[in-house]
């Protein structure tokens, strides 16, 4: 098995809700999409995360009255963050983002969809014990080495590359490919958390110089 065949780029959450004009847009989010259409390219393997929230989500503010906005809440699993309503499912602000071209994608994971339990992980739900099966898709493909994209930096692209470098994936996450909301220092911390647990930091041009990532 080729190391082509061996690597799949992870594309986390590139939806209207997350870029400019959606519920929750993370600044600039769509000046990444470009460089992910082209990163396709180069891999064999693709995974789409898409965030799929039911109305009446836990982690919505909406469904706190005595709170506000990105306040945090303590909950069953642990801190919370309060977001805006966001990629309720079935609505517009869930789709992919019309720029995105991604036609060789192969697997689509919705996430986030379970009423009571958060989910930035494509691997694991907030409570670190439910699991949305693509650790075990990625392994019976033979596939041990990851690259992720996407939105955003420093929640749910940070949450998916931790999960796959504690499941024994080499993860890489391509910093120029990912866009943050860096609330409150957010994204100095979560690259400090990745990097702690042996994700590497790497750039866009790195991949695109080679025929295939090594």
């Amino acid at each position: 098995m080729s190391q082509s065949e061996r690597s799949a780029l992870i594309v986390v959450d590139v939806q209207n809700g997350f870029t400019s004009g959606g519920n929750l847009a993370v600044a600039h989010a769509e000046q990444i999409i470009p460089t992910i259409n082209q990163l396709a390219q180069h891999f064999d393997n693709i995974i789409l995360t898409q965030d799929w929230h039911p109305e009446n989500h836990i982690s919505f503010v909406e469904n706190h009255p005595d709170h506000q906005a990105y306040d945090m809440i303590q909950l069953d699993y642990g801190m919370q963050v309060l977001w805006p309503s966001h990629c309720v499912q079935g609505t517009q602000d869930a789709e992919f983002h019309p720029d995105l071209d991604i036609p060789t994608a192969q697997m689509i994971i919705r996430k986030g969809f379970h009423s009571q339990i958060d989910s930035y992980s494509a691997f694991m739900e907030a409570d670190h014990k439910t699991t949305t099966g693509l650790a075990g898709y990625l392994k019976e493909r033979g596939i041990d080495t990851v690259y992720i994209v996407g939105i955003a930096t420093d929640f749910c692209v940070a949450w998916t590359a931790m999960d796959a470098a504690k499941l024994g994936f080499k993860t890489f996450v391509i910093s120029d490919a990912t866009k943050a909301i860096d609330l409150q220092g957010s994204l100095q911390h979560a690259w400090q958390e990745m990097l702690a647990v042996g994700v590497k930091r790497v750039v866009a041009n790195q991949i695109l110089n080679v025929e295939k990532p090594q």
